[in-house]
C-alpha cells in the first residue's frame, strides 16, 4: 500500500525521529542496586548528566555572593537562549502551574479497571491513592511498557486497544475531570521497531489525546521536547501540556510548561546536606516540576528537595507490575506539604524567589517566596533531631501576622524595631512553612488550611512508619484433571520426578528487590531468582501448541464466545482462520480463552515448572535440544516492523525436548500460571516468541533460555490477547 505521507515526508519523519531518539534517554541502568537487565546483554543508553548540571549547590559561606552568582547565571542564560516565556502566560495552560501531586498509574493496576464488570474504576483508584497521599492534581496513565513489543502493535495501537476503545477512554478521562484531576498519557520515543504509524508521531498523539479529552503528554526518557509537538497540539484546538521525564536544560523549557525531575539515574549518589537549587525552577519560576524518586524506600532527600524548591511530587507506587509503595511516613509528608503548596501556589511562582534565606539554626534551611500580598517560607530540617527556638529574622511592619503553616497556628514574633524574630519547632528530617501577611484569615482558603494543618499536626510526622514492605502474591490455583491411564491423542507422557527447578525473571527494571517477578507457593516473597526442588507427579503435555484447527473444533462443539471479545482470534475472518493456517498455533487468545478450551478438552494449563521440566528434563540444559545455542532449531527471528505468519506447530522437529515435545522455543509464547497481589495480575509465559522488535532494550523481553521466564501483565482479556501468545495443555496421569 502506498504510504499516505509520500516518500519525501516519510524521509523527513525519519530524520526528525533520529534527532528525537538521540535526545538523552535516561534509565536506571546506572543504579548500583537496580542495574538493568537487558534481553540481549547490550546497553544502548547514553550517560546521564551529573546532578550539578541540573542543580546549583547550596552556598558554602557567603550566601549573598552565591545568590548574586545565580542571578548572573539566569541573566546570561535568558540572553543566550533568547528566551520567550509567553507560553507560561497562556490561560489554557495556566493549570500546569498548580500540579503539585501527580501519580503514575499503570493500566494494569487492579484499582483502575475491573475485568469482571468491564468498567474503569476511577473512584476506586482515587479512593485508594488519596487515602494515603492526599488529594492529587494529575494522573499519568501508563499504557505501554513493559508489555509494549510483545507483538507488533505500536504505542498508538495500544492506546486505541484499551478496553472500550476511545469512547470508553473519553468517559474515563471525564471521570477524573469530575474529581478535579488532570490526565496525562505518554509518548515513547524509543518505539521504532513496532508497526509504523501512518502519520507523524506528534500528529497522531495530539489527535488521539484530543479525541479522548486528555490534558497532557509525558515524554518517556526525554529531557527535551521537539517543538513539533507544541505546534501539532495547538493545531488541534486542544492544547496539551508537554512534560519531559527529566529536567529540561535547553530552549524547550519555553514550551514545556511542566516536567518531572526523575532521580532514577542518581540512586546511590549522596544528596548533600545543604539542599540544592533547581536550575529550571530558578530560570523560569512558573515552570512546574514534579520530583520523583521511584526505587528509594526512604524518600526524605527528594521530598525535602521538592518542598525547599517549591516544587511538586510525582508518586510511582506500581512499578511495572510490582508494588513499590510509598511508606506511611513519606505518604503523609506528601499529603501535608502539597496541601500547603496548593494553597499558596501563587507565592511559589514568585520571580523574587530567594533560596537559602538566612536561618538561625544549623541544619535548618529555608526558601523565601515574596509577593505583593504575602511572603512564604518553605523550610526543611536536615538534622536527625528536632530544631526548636529562634529560626528566622525577617523585616517587619505594623499589622503583620505570622503563621506557622505546618502546625496551623499563629506565631507571636519578637519584634525589635523593623525586624521580627520567629520561633517555632521543626521535626528532625522534617518540614516547616511560614506565612507573613497583613490579611488576617478570618475565612477562606488560608483559614481552611490552618484548621486542617492544626488538626493534622497533632500527630507528629515522625510517628508514621518508615517501614517498606512488598506485597504478598498468590498463585491462581489450577484444578487437577481426571487422571489419564494412557496418553491422550497428541500428548506426551512426562515421568514423575524430583525436579531441581531453577529459573529467573528477566524484567528490565527492579534489580533483585523483594517484590520483583513472582512468588511461588513455597516462597515467602516475590523475587527475581528462584530455585526449589519440586516433586513433579507424572502428567501428559501436548506435543505441540494448540493449533487453529484444534481451537476451531472447540468453537464448533461449544459455540464458545468470550464476554470480552475484543481482539479474540483477530487473525481469523468469518469464523475461520486464514487459508493454510490450520496447523499454525492459535493466538489472540487470552488466558481465560485457553482455560475454557482446556476445560472442554478435559485438560488444564500446565504449571510453569511442569512446562519447564517437559522442555528441560532433569539435566539442567539451557535449551530443549541441549546447552549450546543453535539457530537452526528455532524459527528465524522476526525483527521486522510487521509480524509475519507464525511457523507451523510441528515445524523444526530437531528442536524437540528429550521427551519429544515440540514448539517450546522461538515460535510463540505460551500461557502457564497466573499470579495476583492487591494491585497487579500477571501471567508467566514460557517459550520465547520469534518476534523481536529492533531498536530498544525496553521492548517486552523475549528469551529462548529454559532457565528464564517472562512476566506478562494482565488487564482484561481483550487487552491481554496478543499475536505472539498461545498455549498448550496438560493432563494428570495415573
Amino acid at each position: 500500500m502506498k504510504h499516505p505521507l509520500g516518500p519525501g515526508r516519510r524521509l523527513r519523519t525519519a530524520v526528525v525521529f533520529i534527532v528525537l531518539f538521540l535526545c538523552p534517554a535516561f534509565s536506571d541502568e546506572w543504579k548500583a542496586r537496580h542495574a538493568l537487565v537487558s534481553p540481549n546483554g547490550v546497553m544502548t543508553l547514553s550517560e546521564p548528566p551529573a546532578p550539578d548540571e541540573i542543580f546549583f549547590p547550596g552556598p558554602s559561606s557567603d550566601a549573598a555572593h552565591w545568590l548574586a552568582g545565580l542571578k548572573a547565571w539566569r541573566a546570561d542564560r535568558l540572553t543566550r537562549l533568547r528566551y520567550d516565556g509567553s507560553q507560561y502566560d497562556r490561560p489554557d495552560l495556566a493549570w500546569t502551574q498548580q500540579i503539585f501531586s501527580q501519580v503514575q498509574l499503570l493500566i494494569w493496576d487492579r484499582t483502575f479497571y475491573d475485568p469482571e464488570t468491564g468498567e474503569y474504576t476511577v473512584d476506586h483508584f482515587l479512593s485508594d491513592t488519596e487515602s494515603r497521599i492526599g488529594p492529587i492534581d494529575a494522573v499519568l496513565i501508563w499504557h505501554v511498557y513493559p508489555n509494549l513489543g510483545v507483538d507488533d502493535r505500536n504505542q498508538f495501537d495500544l492506546l486505541r486497544d484499551l478496553p472500550g476503545g476511545l469512547p470508553a477512554l473519553r468517559e474515563m478521562v471525564q471521570q477524573f475531570h469530575r474529581r478535579g484531576v488532570k490526565v496525562f498519557f505518554q509518548i515513547i520515543a524509543w518505539d521504532t521497531g513496532t508497526r509504523e504509524e501512518d502519520t507523524f508521531p506528534w500528529v497522531a498523539v495530539s489527535q488521539l489525546l484530543k479525541d479522548i479529552g486528555a490534558d497532557g503528554l509525558n515524554f518517556d526518557t526525554l529531557e527535551s521536547i521537539p517543538a513539533q509537538f507544541r505546534s501539532a497540539s495547538d493545531a488541534t484546538g486542544h492544547p496539551l501540556a508537554l512534560e519531559p521525564q527529566f529536567d529540561v536544560r535547553d530552549e524547550s523549557l519555553a514550551w514545556a510548561n511542566i516536567g518531572w525531575n526523575d532521580w532514577v539515574t542518581w540512586e546511590g549518589k549522596q544528596y548533600p546536606f545543604v539542599p540544592m537549587v533547581s536550575k529550571s525552577k530558578w530560570f523560569e519560576p512558573r515552570h512546574m516540576v514534579n520530583v520523583t524518586d521511584r526505587f528509594t524506600r526512604d524518600k526524605t532527600d527528594s521530598l525535602q528537595h521538592a518542598f525547599f524548591n517549591g516544587q511538586g511530587y510525582a508518586t510511582l507506587d506500581n512499578l511495572w507490575g510490582f508494588w513499590y509503595g510509598t511508606t506511611p511516613h513519606d505518604a503523609e509528608a506528601i499529603l501535608r506539604f502539597t496541601r500547603i503548596e496548593r494553597a499558596l501556589a501563587g507565592s511559589l511562582r514568585s520571580p523574587d524567589w530567594e533560596p537559602h534565606f538566612p536561618t538561625l539554626q544549623a541544619g535548618v534551611f529555608a526558601s523565601r517566596f515574596p509577593t505583593s500580598a504575602n511572603t512564604l517560607w518553605t523550610i526543611v530540617n536536615r538534622n536527625e533531631y528536632d530544631s526548636t527556638g529562634e529560626q528566622i529574622i525577617t523585616a517587619h511592619r505594623a499589622g503583620m501576622h505570622y503563621f506557622d503553616l505546618w502546625q496551623g497556628t499563629e506565631l507571636s514574633p519578637a519584634v525589635h524595631g523593623k525586624t521580627a524574630t520567629l520561633s517555632f519547632r521543626v521535626e528532625g528530617l522534617g518540614f516547616g512553612a511560614l506565612l507573613a501577611t497583613q490579611q488576617y484569615p478570618a475565612a477562606g482558603p488560608l483559614k481552611e488550611l490552618l484548621s486542617y494543618m492544626a488538626e493534622r499536626s497533632r500527630r507528629p510526622l515522625s510517628s508514621y512508619s518508615r517501614e517498606w514492605r512488598p506485597l504478598t502474591q498468590k498463585m491462581v490455583e489450577i484444578a487437577a484433571t481426571k487422571a489419564a491411564q494412557s496418553a491422550p491423542p497428541g500428548m506426551v507422557r512426562i515421568p514423575e520426578a524430583d525436579y531441581n527447578f531453577q529459573v529467573r525473571g528477566i524484567e528490565i527494571e527492579g534489580g533483585n528487590d523483594p517484590g520483583v517477578d513472582v512468588q511461588y507457593p513455597w516462597e515467602d516473597v516475590a523475587r527475581r531468582f528462584h530455585r526449589h526442588l519440586v516433586h513433579v507427579a507424572s502428567f501428559y503435555i501436548d506435543r505441540t501448541p494448540v493449533s487453529n484447527a484444534q481451537f476451531k473444533s472447540f468453537l464448533e462443539a461449544t459455540h464458545y464466545h468470550p464476554k470480552d471479545d475484543h481482539n479474540f482470534l483477530r487473525d481469523w475472518r468469518d469464523g475461520s482462520y486464514p487459508d493454510g493456517w490450520d496447523n499454525k498455533p492459535v493466538t489472540w487468545v487470552s488466558i481465560e480463552d485457553a482455560r475454557a478450551y482446556a476445560a472442554w478438552a478435559g485438560k488444564r494449563l500446565p504449571h510453569e515448572w511442569e512446562w519447564q521440566f517437559a522442555a528441560q528434563s532433569d539435566d539442567g540444559r539451557i535449551y530443549p535440544w541441549g546447552s549450546e545455542w543453535n539457530s537452526e532449531k528455532v524459527p528465524t527471528a522476526d525483527r521486522g516492523r510487521a509480524l509475519r505468519a507464525p511457523a507451523n506447530v510441528d515445524a523444526l522437529p530437531q528442536g524437540a525436548s528429550p521427551f519429544g515435545v515440540l514448539g517450546l522455543e522461538g515460535g510463540i509464547s505460551q500461557w502457564t500460571d497466573e499470579y495476583r497481589d492487591e494491585h497487579t495480575r500477571a501471567a508467566i509465559i514460557r517459550g520465547g516468541a520469534s518476534y523481536q522488535p529492533a531498536g530498544s532494550i525496553w521492548y517486552f523481553p523475549q528469551t529462548y533460555r529454559l532457565d528464564e521466564h517472562q512476566k506478562y501483565l494482565l488487564m482484561s482479556p481483550g487487552r491481554d490477547r496478543a499475536r505472539t501468545i498461545g498455549f498448550r495443555c496438560a493432563v494428570d496421569a495415573q
